[in-house]
């Protein structure tokens, strides 16, 4: 009698799970669309819509229509850059007004946020409320503080001239804040009023992951504050900064509440930044193709400046 081996049994074959794991993939993507498609409609269909009026005659006589406007082609850009004219020259100004706006207010606000992280860093009775009273202009309404400046800063009633003049006795004239080479100086002071608390924000969180022990082992090679700050602070705060300093720099050169509401739709020349410059060109005189071509020419240059900082302040190896 043959001894015959049993036929081999074959393995169960696996349920497919190739649908379950294909939804799984899919489920991040999925959960992005809406947020994808608001930034699709709030951002890139405008920007997109502005370039395209940039290249047309675009004025109050085809609102209705804008479809049916004349074609421009470069021509907008042309008179927007036409330096050696009325309308070059005032661009280039505005556009020099707000670098130097931009300058101010940015390495004035980081130095008080720096300050003010420093100096809250370490443990005192109150601190919690310190840090809370430092977020307050943050954390007001953008309308409603500058409003409460442009009462403040008036030349009769205002509470700035009450205290300089009535009560310190610092100059015998009033001074008129919001006019003239003061106007710039009110913008610089209230606009780092509101911007300097993010700085300190973000700085101070960025404080809170630096291990103390880094500062005991400085403190016992014998670093003063001063090397401490140095060697230990700024190099640990380095990709805090790397994007603070750009977040706040977009901010500042893009500001268009906080002249809006000092000066209205006309700006003085002082503190004509290019934000309100382009929406005098859109609303104030109709011309909306050109204002569309010098809001491309801001959008390329901000780009710009990113791009060669994100190069230049790039994490290094020894950043990781």
């Amino acid at each position: 009698m043959l001894d015959t081996a049993p036929a081999p049994v074959a393995a169960p074959t696996p349920a497919r799970t190739r649908g379950p794991r294909s939804r799984r993939r899919l489920l991040p993507y999925v959960l992005l669309l809406p947020a994808l498609l608001a930034e699709l409609l709030i951002h890139i269909v405008p920007m997109l819509a502005g370039v395209g009026i940039s290249f047309l005659q675009l004025t109050q006589f085809y609102l209705r229509n804008w479809r049916a406007a004349p074609t421009a082609g470069l021509d907008n850009y042309r008179y927007a850059l036409s330096f050696d004219q009325a309308a070059g020259k005032a661009l280039l100004h505005s556009f020099t007004i707000t670098c130097a706006f931009t300058l101010v207010v940015l390495v004035t606000s980081w130095l008080l946020g720096m300050a003010a992280a420093v100096w809250t860093q370490r443990t005192f009775r109150g601190r919690g409320l310190v840090r809370t009273a430092f977020l307050v202009p943050y954390a007001l309404p953008v309308f409603a503080s500058v409003i409460t400046w442009s009462f403040m800063l008036q030349r009769d009633n205002g509470l700035v001239n009450h205290v300089l003049v009535d009560q310190l006795h610092v100059t015998d004239d009033r001074p008129f804040w919001l006019i003239g080479s003061n106007s710039f100086v009110s913008l610089c002071v209230v606009a780092v009023w509101r911007t300097w608390p993010f700085a300190f924000l973000c700085l101070t969180a960025g404080m809170q992951s630096i291990p103390a022990d880094q500062y005991e082992a400085a403190a016992l090679d014998g670093a003063g504050v001063g090397k401490q700050l140095r060697f230990v602070t700024m190099p640990m705060l380095r990709s805090v900064n790397r994007v603070l300093l750009l977040v706040m720099f977009l901010w500042t050169f893009n500001d268009f509440t906080t002249p809006y509401t000092f000066f209205g739709k006309s700006a003085p020349r002082q503190a004509d930044l290019i934000s309100m410059h382009i929406y005098q060109n859109s609303f104030v005189t109709w011309n909306f193709g050109t204002g569309s071509a010098m809001s491309v020419l801001l959008l390329l240059f901000l780009l710009l400046v990113t791009a060669v900082y994100l190069l230049v302040v790039r994490p290094r190896s020894d950043d990781a």
